[in-house]
């Protein structure tokens, strides 16, 4: 009977578990669509944010001489390349071309 029962568990139960785990392991590795929904839409939020706060730096900056923005480079070419990549890939996915 332990021979029976060895043969099932090596055959049978083993390769389940192995391939159970490898299936789990594949569909959670992917991003789902909702996710991605969500990534852009906190990505749109970030930009307006980013937007808004150049707005307020440069009305603080026109009535106080003195006013040093903390973001003494606001626009970056370093730090707008890979917004203008994402943005392209975001474009190439709704099936745009920018």
């Amino acid at each position: 009977m332990e021979e029976v029962f060895a043969v099932i568990c090596i055959f049978i139960a083993l390769p389940w578990i192995v391939l159970h785990y490898v299936t789990k392991w594949k569909t959670s590795a992917t991003i789902t669509t909702d996710d991605e929904a969500l990534l852009e839409d906190l990505y749109s939020l970030a930009k307006r944010l980013d937007e808004r706060m150049d707005t307020v730096e440069r009305l603080v900056a026109s009535d106080n001489a003195d006013f040093v923005p903390p973001r003494l480079q606001h626009d970056r070419e370093s730090d707008n390349q890979p917004l203008r990549e994402l943005e392209m890939m975001l474009a190439e996915k709704k099936g745009e071309r920018p």
